[in-house]
Order: structure tokens, then sequence, then C-alpha cells
């Protein structure tokens, strides 16, 4: 096969992972006798310094033009530190977004045995959680109507029908792949959006009635995630909502540095870290490479349909933790921790080797 990529490293530690993640990208295409492709983009604060733009034309141009987008990291204190600010890096990620159609976001929540330690929930609550967040992420608040001002502001939390029916499809989908449960996140009892959603969820369940459906308010399946993760398959809400609640699944597992996700829809498919740009960390080479590397694991099974490859870098990521070649953040005590680039490195001679 043939693979185009586009490869936005972004700010922070995002050039440092997106590298690591490149280079089990190219093992694994070198080693299923794949083409591989790719040419970098420019995004976020990176841009912004370069053109004044945080999502330049030419960058966009060069994802529609490729088969799949790796994708690093965006955000920078000298604008989250300057509310005044007219442009910051997150409106690139917005802009690419929204430009790219990309209105299903997919964050799957696994916890790691030999990590379990590192969770800040009992043992006995978080082994065994498995789940996907599915977020809406092109409506909502985030791009609303909105108004900002010295004594006023507002953001319209806006959906559409049609809106909310795609995202529907999306997660019944993902829910017949797994353990068919579905749950529908809202706050309906309070907002006349929320009231849409379950209105048009309602409406659409009986189309899956291999699917049990369920419905709970934000601020439950919040606390529900803490005290019962167990209890979820498939999880789907609405844009703000989305965003703060896949953060909160991301730290069940112990690491933000060790969960992939991807942004699907109309155009070309983004796949990227969870994690932020870790601005403090940069050139430092002690991130978790992990995240983005699971990325593109996710890439090849859901950008390309090659679930060998994917299953490939999982199982090389699996015997990386089983080893202990973890970056500081993972490590276990009285082992040395490993540097962003001596993981990749690692991961990758692994993908490298003849299968057995």
């Amino acid at each position: 096969m043939n693979i185009k990529l586009a490869v936005l490293p972004g700010d922070g530690i995002g050039p440092e992972v997106t590298s690591q993640a490149l280079k089990v990208t190219e093992a694994v295409c070198q080693k299923y006798g794949h083409e591989l492709h790719y040419d970098y983009g420019i995004c976020g604060a990176h841009a912004i310094d370069a053109v004044g733009d945080p999502y330049p034309a030419q960058t966009h141009q060069l994802c529609m033009e490729s088969d799949a987008v790796l994708f690093g990291a965006v955000g920078d204190p000298k604008f989250d530190n300057n509310p005044s600010a007219k442009v910051r890096p997150e409106q690139g990620l917005l802009a690419m977004r929204k430009q790219l159609g990309l209105f299903a976001n997919i964050r799957p929540v696994e916890t790691f045995d030999c990590l379990i330690h590192k969770s800040p929930l009992k043992d006995d609550l978080v082994r065994g959680a498995d789940f996907i967040c599915i977020r809406e992420l092109t409506g909502g608040m985030y791009f609303g109507p909105k108004k900002e001002g010295d004594d006023e502001a507002y953001d319209t939390n806006l959906y559409s029908r049609a809106e909310v029916e795609r995202i529907l499809h999306v997660a019944y989908g993902y829910a017949r792949q797994r353990r068919r449960h579905l749950t529908v996140v809202d706050k309906a009892n309070v907002l006349a959006s929320s009231r849409l959603w379950r209105k048009v969820a309602q409406a659409i369940a009986p189309q899956y009635p291999d699917v049990t459906t369920d419905y709970m308010y934000v601020d439950n399946a919040a606390m529900r995630m803490i005290q019962e993760p167990r209890f979820f398959d498939v999880m789907v809400t609405e844009n703000t909502f989305g965003d703060i609640l896949t953060d909160e699944g991301s730290c069940i597992t112990g690491s933000m540095g060790l969960l992939p996700s991807a942004s699907i829809g109309t155009h070309t498919s983004v796949f990227e870290p969870i994690h932020g740009s870790w601005p403090q960390a940069a050139g430092k080479d002690i991130a978790n490479p992990l995240a983005t590397i699971l990325s593109a694991a996710m890439m090849f099974e859901y950008a390309f349909s090659l679930k060998a490859e994917a299953a490939d870098i999982r199982r090389a990521v699996q015997r990386s933790l089983d080893e202990n070649i973890r970056t500081a953040d993972i490590q276990v005590a009285g082992q040395r921790p490993y540097s962003t680039t001596e993981v990749g490195q690692w991961i990758t001679s692994q993908i490298s080797q003849k299968s057995e």
C-alpha cells in the first residue's frame, strides 16, 4: 500500500514525540511492504511566529492531499498568559477540525496492568477499565456564536439535529464492535441543547436494538467514571463535556502520556496524543512518546484498515512497559528512566525484528 502522511509536529514536546512515532511508522511500513511518503506542515504557536496564522493555508492543503495526519500538540505559555492575544495556537487546532470536517474524536481509555499502581484510583476500581469516549468535535460552544467584551461575554452551545445524528451513528457503530453498550451523556435537565441531544438519541436508539442505550447527566458521568469506570463501554457526548470528560478519563490510566486519539469525519483523519504541548519539557528528551506511538497504531487500523500492523505496534509498546523501557513519568522505583529517544528507538527495533 502507498501511504502519504502529513506530519504536523506542532509546539512544545510535539516534535519530539512525533519524531518517535514517525520512526515506528517507517519501521512498520518497511516490515510489511508499504511505501511511505510524508511531508511536514506547521501549526500552532510555531506557525503564528512564522506566518501569523496557527493553521495556514499551505498546511491545510497538505492535510487535504494526504491519506492521514500525524499530529503532535499545540500551545505556548506566551499565549496562555496573554488574555488579550487576538490569535492563539488552539485556534489552529479548531480551524483544522472545522476545515477537515473532523466531527468525531475517538479516545480509548484502557488500563495497563503493569501501571495500575500509577492510577489515582484503587486497584479494585480501575483494573480492567476499558472504554471509548466519543466526543462531538465541530459544534457546541467552541464553534457557536460568541461575544467577548470587558463587561459581558457569551458562548453559544449551538447544535443541529443533523450534527447530533451523525455523531450518534458513529458511536453506535463503535458500540456494535465492542460490548454493545452506549451511554449518552448530556445535561438535559438544564440545557436546551442537551434536550435536543436526548430527543435525537431516543429516536435513533431503536435502529440499534442490539445495543443497550442509557442516558446520564454529565455531572453523574464524571462521578461514575471515578467510582465505577468499568461500567462504561462507549460514551458519546457534546464538544465541551467531551473535552472535560476525556481528560478525566485519561487520568484513570495513571498517565496522560499513554493514551492516543483519532479525529475522523469528512476529509483526512487526524491521529494525535491526548496530552498537551508541555512546553516546560521541550527539548529535554524526557516526554513520554507512547501516546503518539499508539496514535500511529490507531492510524494504521482506522485510516488504512491494517490491523496486523496496528497490533504489532501495540505489542511492542506492551513489551516496552513489561521490560521497564519507560520514561520517568511511568518508570518504577529503582529503575533508570529512559529518554524519549531511547523509548522510541527500542520500540522501533522491536517492530523491525522479523516475526517469529
